[in-house]
Parts: C-alpha cells; structure tokens; sequence
C-alpha cells in the first residue's frame, strides 16, 4: 500500500492514539520503571538476580552476528563461539563494520571480547567449557535438530534461531530431548518479543479493528542485479566462489588432513551434515540443506499472523511456487539464466485459519495470503490486518500505522483521517474521527521511538528463565516461543512448500501439532503418497 509521507505520519500517530488509550495503566507503569527496559515491563520477567547466565554462541555468520550484537550483557555471559569457517570466527570479533552487526570487541570491549574462546567445532566448545549454562544456535537449518540435541544432551538450554528444524519430525524430537533432560528450548521467532507487536496485538484483542477477515503478508526482495543475491555471497563460478572462501577452504581443508579425510566434503558431509562447502556456504538454496523461502523469511509472516488471530493453528493451505526467475533461458543475467538452486524464487501462498466462532459455524474463517518475490521490492516486508472497523499496516518490524472505516456513526476514515478513541456503547474501545491537525499528548506518551525487533528481549527473558528455573507455559510467564511454538511455526512454513510442491489443498492435522505423536506432514500418505 503506498502512502504519502503526512498519511503515513497520520497512521502512526493514529497507531500511538489507539495504543495511550487501550494502553494507558500499563504505559505509566512501563515508564515508570524504565530502568529495567521496556522488555522486561512488556515481557513480565525483571532484572536478572545473581551472576549473567554463561552461554555459548554456535554460529556466527549472518543471523549469528546479529544475536551477537544484540545479545544482554547483563543476562548473558558469552564464554565461547563456535564457526566452522574461520572468516566467520574473526567476523563475531570485529563485526561488519556498521551497526547492525557491530562484532564483540566494539560491543564489549578488546578484553572481555578476547578472554572469548573460539572454536571450529561446536563439540569442543561444549567438551571444554561445562560451565556454560545454555547456548545460542544460528547455524543452516538442516543442522539445528543434530546440534540443539546434542547440546541439550550435554545439559544445556537451547535457544535455536527460527525456522526451528529442517522436518517436523526433528522439531518433535527436539522438544521431547528437552523434556527429558529438563532443559528450556526456545526458538527465534523474535515478534513475540516485539514491543511494537506486542502493542498491536492488544489493538485486535479488544477489539479496535473489529471483524478481521483479511490478513495480507509479504516479503518482496529484488534480487536481479548483479551482487544482491545475498544468498549467494560467492558468485555463480566455482573459481568466485573459490576467491570469496579461500580463508574458509584453507582452514577447513587443514582440519579435513588432520582428522584423516581425504577431501574437504568428505569432511563436511561425515562429521557436519553438509554434503559440499558449497552447501555449507549457499544452504539457503537447495532442499537437503534449507527450507527455501517459505522457511527463511515466510515463518515470520506466518507466525505473526497467527500472534494476531490469537495463536490459532491454520486449518488449510494452498499455493503456488516456482522457479521463475533463477535458471530460466532468456530471463536475468546469463548468470542467473546458469543458476542451479532447488528452491522456489517466487511463492504465492493462501491460508485458512479459523474465526472466534469457527467452533459454532464454520464459516468464520480468517484468509491470510503471503507472497514472497525476488525482482521488485516496492513493499519490502510487513503485514497489513483488514478488520471491519480499521485497517493496521506493521511496515519491517519498525512501524505500525492505523486507519479507520468510514462509518455513520463515528465519523469518515481512510489514510487522511485521524482518530481518536473512545468506550463505545457497548463499553468497548471504538474508533472515531478527529478534527484535530496533530497528535494528543498521550499519543505523545504511547510514541515509544525506534523500537526493538525483539532479539535483545528474547535472550532477556531465555536467560531469565534459565537462571529461575522458569518451566512454566507463555501465559503464566515461561518462554513466550517455546519448542511447542516454534513447531507450530514450523508445520505452518513446511508444509506450504509441501502444497506448493504438490499443487495439493492441505488440511492441517491436530496430530502433526502433538510433539508425542508420530504423524507428520512430510511423511503423511494423504500428502507424499
């Protein structure tokens, strides 16, 4: 939805009106005691008491750095890192060199950063340092299942960066580990950790936007020049992708020698799960090793949906996905048109999920779409929730904006109007037009700045609850995405690539969403044959 600059100033400010009203109790006290941070007055855990918990950090690439640079030093204590690539390694010590991914030292400080121990392999991290208490795991998706149990099975607690395993059978597993050894296992979605999130969530909870039928998702890329394809950082040529890595594959190649391997993937794929070291550098893009596009930026929408309609599991998918762009004769650079990824480069994906009364009729239902492209990026990445009373746009993690229906009796609406709020007739928060020119000063109040996108609060509360021994569910203060989340998360992402791959209406399963169940998507005869 494009919008021009005072009507997107409109919405937010309008978003902030909403929020001082629904809100207002709630923000007094959560800038009263600020000096905890907004997370913990959101979130419901506090300061941490006694020592920062000590955590190791598995992987440290991308998402890796990201957690690095975002992680508490007051509730985490990092002890060790652990990359099989060693550019990755000097990578957690210096960063990018911007301020999304800043690098130990500059978040730290040279001492605190050096007295860090690096590893290769994650094994010698855990075999070396049994005091850490609990790890952060950021590597390729098909090894967050080996890793996290092997990790839960030497006695720590596991946070896994989403998606939360490459199959449903491995998220099931992970999460009986757990239980058995009695150690937490959360996973990365971070908007449940978004305070902004958080705030809108309570606009749908009482009810501002109405009937919601309509959810609209997207994450729009334009990868179609040359060198935006993050996804393959080394180039379309066995001799660019051999110049990028040439630290990796000498480092890596050495360790090979050493272990009595007679060649660099033999090594990978034997003691690490990747066939090639192109598969540990370009997993994203092929079957055994990602979850393609549904997995990586797909679950975030999916999973905010499901935050909005209340944490609901889907009811049915269908879609269409293809290779559209990459490999295809005539299209993109003769590069690109050589391209030989395995996943999808477009996705087009439709979900039922149930309404507030879809128990009494069933036809209160609730369609979400999703879309994700790779050539136009004109809406990025964000949400748009359709109520009968209002319309909510969450624009990348950062803002939200919010717009009234035109109605007889509170007034006109759309992008240009302004709002303010008021208890309805049936002692319900309602929207109604304003004349106003500006923002109130409690709208003033609820406009929190440029917010967190939750990765700090999620390792906040992780860290808090290992070190209180917190096991309880999210309602009653434990993790807010545990394991049995992150498989819900899972099972919505996977099997759209299943519906998509066999052009098949899927009904969701109860049994797949019961982590003692066997009964899996991917092995489903109704689905796989």
């Amino acid at each position: 939805m494009q919008l021009t600059p005072e009507q997107q100033r409109i919405g937010k400010d309008n978003f902030h009106e909403a929020v001082s009203f629904t809100r207002r109790s709630f923000l007094a006290g959560a800038i009263a005691g600020g000096a905890t941070g907004l997370g913990a007055a959101y979130f419901g855990y506090k300061e941490l008491q006694g020592n920062p918990v000590k955590v190791g950090f598995i992987g440290t690439g991308d998402e890796g750095s990201v957690l690095l640079t975002q992680h508490p030093p007051a509730y985490m204590d990092i002890v060790a890192v652990a990359d099989l690539r060693d550019t990755n390694r000097v990578r957690a010590l210096h960063g990018d060199g911007n301020d999304v991914r800043v690098g130990l030292i500059r978040k730290l400080g040279r001492e605190k950063a050096m007295s860090i121990k690096l590893y290769a392999d994650h094994r010698e991290l855990l075999r070396n340092h049994p005091e850490i208490e609990a790890v952060v795991i950021a590597i390729p998706l098909c090894q967050h299942a080996a890793v996290a149990i092997e990790c839960l099975k030497a006695g720590k607690h596991v946070l896994t960066e989403k998606l939360m395993a490459h199959t449903v059978a491995q998220c099931k597993e992970m999460i009986q580990v757990a239980r058995q050894e009695r150690k937490l296992l959360a996973v990365g979605h971070q908007r449940h950790y978004n305070v902004l999130y958080d705030n809108a969530n309570d606009l749908l909870r009482k009810g501002l936007l109405g009937d919601v039928k309509f959810i609209r998702a997207q994450w729009h890329r334009n990868n179609s020049f040359p060198g935006r394809d993050s996804w393959r950082p080394g180039g379309y040529t066995a001799e660019s992708f051999a110049r990028k890595f040439a630290k990796d594959i000498e480092g890596l190649t050495a360790r090979a020698k050493a272990a009595g391997f007679a060649s660099l993937d033999e090594y990978l794929d034997k003691e690490f799960g990747y066939p090639s070291m192109d598969r540990l550098v370009n997993w994203r893009l092929y079957h055994k090793t990602g979850g393609g596009l549904m997995a990586e930026l797909g679950s975030h929408q999916l999973d905010a949906a499901s935050i909005f309609l209340g944490k609901v599991k889907p009811i049915a998918c269908y879609g269409y996905g293809g290779k559209n762009f990459y490999g295809v004769k005539g299209i993109g650079s003769p590069e690109q048109q050589s391209d030989d990824r395995e996943i999808e480069d477009h996705v087009y994906m439709t979900f039922e999920f149930p309404g507030p009364h879809y128990a009494e009729d069933q036809n209160d239902i609730v369609i979400v779409t999703y879309s994700s492209i790779s050539t136009n990026r004109m809406e990025p990445y964000g949400e748009t929730v359709f109520g009968s009373r209002g319309t909510l746009i969450m624009k990348e993690e950062q803002e939200a904006l919010l717009f009234k229906e035109a109605s007889p009796t509170t007034g006109a609406g759309g992008p240009d109007q302004r709002l303010y709020v008021l208890a309805g007739d049936d002692g319900k928060p309602a929207l109604n037009a304003s004349d106003s020119t500006g923002p109130s000063r409690a709208a003033a109040v609820a406009d929190i700045g440029k917010v967190s996108r939750g990765y700090t609060e999620e390792m906040e509360h992780f860290a808090y609850c290992v070190r209180h021994g917190i096991f309880e569910s999210p309602e009653n203060g434990g993790l807010r995405c545990p394991g049995e989340q992150g498989m819900k998360d899972a099972i919505m992402a996977l099997t759209s690539n299943l519906a998509m791959r066999t052009k098949k209406r899927i009904v969701f399963k109860d049994e797949w969403f019961d982590p003692d169940h066997p009964a899996t998507p991917e092995t489903d005869p109704e689905i796989v044959g």
